[in-house]
């Protein structure tokens, strides 16, 4: 049942986003609010609102701060070996300059930033000091974002949106307060269902906030990106992953952290090495050929060795003789 009920949770993270990204849009597109500022604030909220209802329903619960952590790691860790890996095998994926100077180095910081906040932290978790930090840095991402957008002239993800198809107000408030219920509901329900699956299985919340929940609140993201592939717009693909990334770690980790403390848990510091790991790769990838893109072959490797370090992790999780620490 408790499967049955994950599942029935991501349908509503997922249905939920949409009508919370379709209700903001119509409203913001009443009032003339400009496509760049819904686009870098509701749309890209939208894709990671999976990721912040649950880290704030885990978080909120000392029983269940490890999925509030793993969610967010294991999510930036499906987003680039899994997410990236099987969009470069569907078409070649295409690089800006700006991300490359900018957008992918940052999202690559940001596992050593979590290593180094959890390692000057006396308790080994990051606090509310930690979750400002964060904040700070992902306000200096919008501004830098913003100032790069002002040369755009449509965001990408509203491109096909014209004002006739937009709902009525009365219906786009309907969509906003009915997409943030489900918001809610599927997140509690993904974090009860998880933290009981973790325990019938006899493995740790951190395991199934790596895989299950991680990938469940990814999907957006999955989806978007293969699409995007498909189209032969792959530069969207890996904006859509990198963006998404920076909002994981440094939006959504640093209101977590900001309102409660998250503890460190048992190999934390291998997990953020594997996704510090792949965000080098990628920037690595993407500077290294005249194309300045992600390869087939590229993807490829991506989601072998995503495979590798999840049997490497589930037998680590059948072990009980484990004694590796988060630090």
């Amino acid at each position: 049942m408790d499967y049955i009920l994950i599942v029935i949770g991501f349908v509503m993270l997922i249905l939920g986003a949409n009508y919370l990204v379709d209700g903001a849009v119509g409203v913001a597109r009443r009032f003339n609010i400009p496509n760049l500022v819904i686009g870098l604030t509701i749309v890209a909220f939208g894709t990671s609102a999976p990721e912040l209802v649950v880290n704030l329903i885990a978080a909120f619960d000392p029983n269940t701060t490890d999925i509030a952590l793993t969610n967010i790691i294991g999510s930036n860790m499906i987003n680039t070996y899994i997410i990236l890996g099987a969009t470069a095998l569907v078409y070649p994926i295409a690089s800006q300059v700006s991300s490359r100077k900018f957008d992918i180095p940052l999202a690559a910081a940001g596992p050593a930033l979590i290593f180094l906040l959890v390692l000057l932290s006396p308790q080994s978790r990051i606090a509310w000091a930690g979750g400002l930090v964060l904040l700070v840095v992902f306000a200096f991402f919008m501004y830098v974002t913003v100032r790069k957008a002002k040369t755009l002239k449509e965001v990408p993800e509203l491109a096909e949106l014209e004002p006739a198809t937009l709902p009525k107000t009365w219906l786009s408030i309907l969509l906003i307060v009915g997409g943030l219920a489900m918001l809610v509901v599927g997140g509690r329900l993904i974090v009860n269902s998880a933290t009981r699956i973790a325990l019938s299985l006899g493995v740790s919340q951190a395991v199934i906030g790596l895989t299950i929940v991680a990938l469940g609140t990814s999907l957006p993201e999955l989806a978007t990106s293969v699409v995007a592939a498909f189209k032969k717009n792959s530069d969207i693909a890996l904006g859509n992953v990198i963006g998404s990334n920076i909002f994981n770690v440094f939006f959504v980790l640093g209101i977590s952290a900001t309102l409660r403390p998250l503890p460190a848990y048992e190999n934390m510091n291998i997990d953020l090495l594997v996704t510090a790991l792949g965000g080098v790769l990628v920037w690595a990838f993407v500077s290294t050929n005249r194309r300045y893109e992600i390869k087939r072959w590229e993807g490829l490797l991506f989601l072998a060795m995503y495979g590798a370090y999840l049997w490497w992790m589930l037998m680590e999780a059948q072990n009980p003789l484990a004694t590796t620490g988060c630090l």
